[in-house]
């Protein structure tokens, strides 16, 4: 059975997402969104005591408030609300740090630095995007308590914090390192010094100690987390974009280009945890979004080849794997109407998760889950994919990706749904597009401008092009096969262009693309 997919529908992929964000909410825990989730074999949401209130909110908020931004939606302000409600009282214990409940109904009991990252990232959304003042007074409290309650070499203060709470501690990447990208959002957007003073000291331990020169990736320092990996890596990007640090951006590059290969294939899917023993084929799709927000800022400062990445992660991989199809999930039985069991299948419509490279369902999968925090995290970089798909600045216009795609300056047709790419100035201004390597830049030809186009780094540039006429750029999506070489299993992939024409599936269930003949 094939999944009904998504692979070019980048604002569509957003509207669904943020309805689902908005559906989340537990009626038996006064609306604090659910955690985990699960359609298969058994369909049910569930409460989390170390995610729920202090994970989910942040990673929703960001994603709702940046889709309000990007496209201009009109959200359920009721959404918004519940999602900080349940934010602050994560950060309702007595240490202004985000905690969890062990239970529904009980105390605030455990602290994971894990969450720290989304802690910001749900006040930073509040601050920026409603203007929030106790949202960001709240980040200079918590960022003044982590600056008194940890240190780069000794780390947490274990005493102080364990004489109020359970701290569960783990390395450096996969807990308080993550949270740089969110410091770096926030000193952007407000101001906030201590925001960036922290994040530069996160950043250095990061680089003296994990992201290395050599750009190797080591499971054992790093951890077998690999969204940890993912987004700090994604964090180290902001942060250098932000400080126009470009030995800390080359330091993310080779990373890029040399460790970050060790759990990613040539699509864009990332092994949801790189111990060795697991489901091989199995995901984690905020992962994959991390790559993609890395890849749209290292294109943004010069390198084009990770514009044509981001593409064909996004086309090959990220959007096939949201859920359109929840035909498949059979509604539980409610012997207690408990919230966790109501229209699961509809309230999981638009999610992300752990999928395959082929499909939903793994080979050997015992499951198949959408944790709603994951979400919240992919949106959230669609929303990034949005606002950089087509950019114009002081240079001219530039077209990074070939999604349709319209702005007040030009507007763009994607050549993978129409029949050729055209592209229309409405405002004056050099044209930049990004023709990616596998197209001859000697077969392009160009209808619609009387100037001869010339190739720059990358780019096809018209210096002068008509205004609000359409621009024709032909060129053909080349067809090329390729093996994604995971652990136990080779998979061939067809490509047209940037996306799947037919991918090797060995008969799984609810695949994404047609299988690839003699497979």
């Amino acid at each position: 059975m094939l999944a009904n997919v998504n692979t070019t529908d980048i604002a569509g992929a957003i509207r669904l997402g943020c309805r689902t964000m908005c559906s989340v909410f537990n009626a038996d825990d006064d609306d604090v969104p659910f955690f985990g989730s699960q359609v298969w074999p058994e369909a049910f949401l569930r409460f989390s005591s170390s995610a729920s209130e202090s994970h989910v909110p942040g990673r929703h908020l960001n994603a709702l408030l940046n889709a309000e931004d990007v496209l201009g939606l009109t959200l359920e302000e009721g959404c918004i609300d519940r999602h900080a409600r349940a934010a602050f009282l994560s950060y309702s214990g007595d240490l202004p740090l985000p905690l969890n409940r062990d239970r529904i109904g009980g105390p605030l009991v455990h602290f994971y630095p894990h969450s720290v990252r989304e802690g910001f990232h749900a006040l930073y959304a509040l601050a920026r995007f409603r203007n929030n003042a106790p949202a960001l007074e709240l980040a200079e409290r918590s960022i003044r308590a982590i600056q008194e309650l940890w240190h780069p070499h000794k780390g947490w203060d274990r005493d102080r914090i364990e004489s109020k709470f359970k701290l569960h501690s783990t390395t450096f990447i996969i807990g308080l390192a993550r949270a740089i990208g969110p410091l770096a959002k926030l000193h952007r957007h407000t101001g906030c010094a201590g925001a960036l003073e922290l994040a530069l000291e996160l950043a250095d331990k990061a680089t003296d100690e994990f992201f290395l020169p050599s750009g190797a990736y080591d499971r054992e320092t790093f951890g077998s987390h690999t969204h940890s990996t993912t987004c700090v890596m994604s964090s180290l990007a902001q942060l250098a974009d932000l400080t126009r640090n470009a030995s800390l951006m080359e330091r993310v590059r080779v990373f890029y280009d040399n460790g970050l290969n060790d759990i990613r294939d040539h699509l864009g899917w990332v092994i949801e945890s790189s111990d060795e023993g697991r489901d091989p084929d199995r995901g984690e799709v905020n992962n994959t979004g991390d790559i993609v927000e890395t890849a749209l800022v290292l294109g943004q400062w010069g390198y084009p080849q990770y514009y044509e990445d981001a593409e064909r992660i996004l086309r090959c991989h990220m959007l096939p794997s949201q859920l359109c199809d929840i035909s498949f999930i059979r509604e539980p039985d409610k012997p207690h109407n408990e919230d966790g069991k109501r229209d699961v299948a509809n309230r999981h419509l638009g999610a992300f998760g752990f999928p395959a490279p082929y499909g939903h369902k793994t080979i050997d999968a015992q499951r198949i889950s959408f944790n709603m925090d994951i979400v919240g995290g992919s949106i959230g970089s669609l929303c990034e994919v949005y606002r950089q798909s087509v950019d114009t600045t002081s240079a001219g216009h530039y077209i990074n990706l070939h999604f349709d795609h319209e702005t007040e300056a030009v507007d763009v047709e994607s050549p993978y749904t129409h029949p050729h790419m055209r592209v229309r100035a409405k405002r004056p201004g050099p044209l930049f597009v990004r023709l990616p390597s596998w197209v001859d830049s000697d077969a392009v030809t160009v209808d619609g401008s009387n100037e001869p186009p010339r190739c720059n780094n990358g780019y096809l540039v018209l210096s002068q092009p008509p205004l609000n006429l359409w621009i024709t750029i032909r060129f053909e999506l080349t067809e090329r096969e390729i093996v994604l070489s995971h652990r136990t299993r080779d998979i061939r992939v067809r490509l047209r262009g940037d996306s799947v024409a037919a991918m090797s599936n060995f008969g799984a269930e609810l695949t994404y693309f047609p299988a690839l003949e003699g497979q």
